[in-house]
């Protein structure tokens, strides 16, 4: 029996037992704010129980067993078959099972789907965001099978489905499906119009055979696969089932599995094809058309994952530090701290509010949305993603030392962190995706505009930033090599628009003062003192 020299004291419970939804004041209000009031008490009453779900001592486990036992690859059975089958931990499929169960693949067929989706994605992405990628790529594919009529037909209705169902076989035969995306190959990257893979049409009307590879193949253990490949007309899109009608398995050939800093509960592979059937979607030629759409869904929820992190890593760090007491009082109540807290709230505040905007823009599908989403996802996903590792390192640092162990949880959140920054086109794609908006699609800015110009007038920092923006956008010297800092003021003067419109005073407040205004440093924690940071850093609390 061991011995015992002491009680142990001043070591914050574990935060488990709580409403991960409800909890969110700046996520819940958005889904107010957003959410038309017919549907809004169906709406809310899904995602608290989804949030109850996230924050139980169970399903948190479920988490830490998912990404404690990363998925194996098995090539071949025993008797030498070639198979190509990754095996995943139960925690895995449990967590899959919820996330599918509760919507986060059916935004297409309910009212305000989007909005309702992308607030359970957040939410969901604080238990373990592996599963956030078949979920992702499953929502992401509908509106580019949409492109052919008959594919949407037979397969939308299994990729919105409530059902998950794990097993290999016909996708007929299956009551729900997931799909996974393989664009990149060695030799391009994201510059995809390099792309080697070979697509030779077949007898059949629509159908080819693809010869080639593709250097990271997303959820390769899903049902269908939209890949991009050289047909006789140029770039095109193609789906790329993993089991065929008759039941034989597609020539699906796993080479391995990425051993990733992050993100290790889910698979990612690398693929050849030999001879492997497809079926065209859209045109000959048009592959990046038709697979666009999929692409910004993707981006989207790289936002709306990267948000989730934070608020996760700054849901922890107020939490520790409500219970936690230094030098003769509580850690919340020190200035410093305080400072810091509210410094990272802010961050995961915009964040949210901005995800969520972007969200009911899909909601709502109007021409003068599409041309806001245009411009506003790039850059959302520039900004909001590259934000989330200094928001998960400095949340860690507020727990000390503990935040450096992996009981904690933080470590996790920072390996993680930087993942949604490099998906679906890392900085620089994004910044130059955002000229592009700015060149050939004028009505993008005029959306912009129109949307920040909402609130013109509510704040002289804000209003001082804008005219500072349009200053940047006269002048197109060299414009290619301010992309980026262009893409960081187009995010942030957005932000503070919605904060300004739809936050409490004191966020607002202190967003204009730090990210437009100026009176920030370079560090968290630098926000003005004369401001009320108590407030804001309550507000972020994630217990009441």
């Amino acid at each position: 029996m061991a011995g015992r020299t002491h009680s142990v004291t001043n070591q914050p419970p574990p935060l488990t037992g709580y409403d991960v939804y409800s909890a969110d004041r700046a996520l819940a209000e958005a889904v107010d704010r957003h959410v038309d009031p017919a549907v809004l008490d169906e709406a809310r009453d899904e995602l608290e129980s989804l949030g109850r779900a996230a924050g139980s001592a169970q399903v948190q486990e479920w988490g830490v067993q998912a990404d404690t036992n990363p998925p194996r690859l098995r090539t071949h059975d025993r008797y030498g078959n070639r198979i190509d089958e990754v095996d995943f931990h139960p925690a895995w499929h449990r967590l899959l099972g919820k996330g599918v169960a509760a919507g986060l693949t059916g935004a297409w067929t309910r009212p305000g789907g989007h909005v309702r989706r992308a607030a359970g994605f957040l939410v969901w992405t604080q238990v373990d965001a592996g599963t956030g990628c078949p979920l992702s790529m499953t929502h992401a594919a509908v509106p580019a099978l949409r492109h052919d009529p008959a594919l949407a037909a037979e397969w939308e209705p299994r990729l919105t489905s409530a059902l998950y169902d794990r097993t290999l076989r016909p996708a007929g035969q299956k009551a729900g499906a997931l799909f996974g995306m393989g664009m990149t190959e060695k030799q391009g990257g994201s510059d995809v119009r390099a792309n080697t893979t070979a697509a030779v049409p077949l007898a059949e009307a629509g159908t080819y055979a693809l010869t080639g590879h593709k250097w990271f193949c997303s959820a390769p253990m899903s049902d269908g696969f939209l890949v991009l490949a050289q047909a006789p007309e140029g770039l095109t899109c193609f789906l790329v089932p993993r089991v065929l009608a008759d039941g034989s398995r597609n020539v699906f050939l796993l080479q391995r599995l990425k051993d990733k800093l992050g993100n290790r509960s889910n698979a990612s592979s690398e693929v050849e094809f030999d001879g492997t059937w497809a079926r065209r979607v859209g045109a000959e030629g048009q592959g990046v058309r038709t697979i666009i759409e999929m692409v910004a869904a993707t981006r989207l929820d790289c936002v709306l994952g990267s948000a989730g992190l934070m608020r996760q890593a700054v849901a922890q760090a107020v939490h520790h530090c409500t219970y936690r007491e230094a030098f003769g009082g509580r850690l919340l109540d020190k200035p410093l701290m305080r400072n810091v807290l509210a410094d990272l709230a802010l961050e995961s505040e915009a964040a949210t509010a901005l995800a969520l905007r972007l969200a009911a823009a899909c909601d709502d599908g109007g021409e003068q949305e599409r041309a806001l989403l245009r411009i506003a996802v790039p850059a959302a996903k520039f900004w909001v993603t590259k934000r989330c590792a200094p928001v998960a390192v400095e949340a860690a640092e507020c727990l000390g030392g503990n935040g450096y162990v992996e009981e904690s949880g933080l470590p996790r959140l920072v390996r993680e962190s930087p993942l949604n920054s490099v998906w679906e086109g890392a900085g620089n794609v994004q910044a130059l995706d955002v000229l592009r908006a700015l060149q050939r699609e004028p009505q993008a800015l005029h959306a912009y505009l129109q949307e920040v110009g909402r609130a013109r007038g509510a704040d002289h920092r804000l209003d001082r930033a804008i005219k500072d923006l349009l200053t940047e956008l006269a002048d197109l010297e060299g414009i290619e090599g301010r992309a980026r800092r262009l893409a960081e003021r187009l995010a942030l003067v957005l932000q503070g628009a919605l904060l300004v419109q739809y936050a409490p005073t004191e966020v607002a407040d202190l967003f204009c003062a730090s990210r437009l205004g100026g009176d920030w440093g370079a560090a968290f924690g630098t926000l003005p003192s004369t401001l009320d940071l108590a407030a804001v850093v309550e507000r972020a609390r994630p217990l009441g």
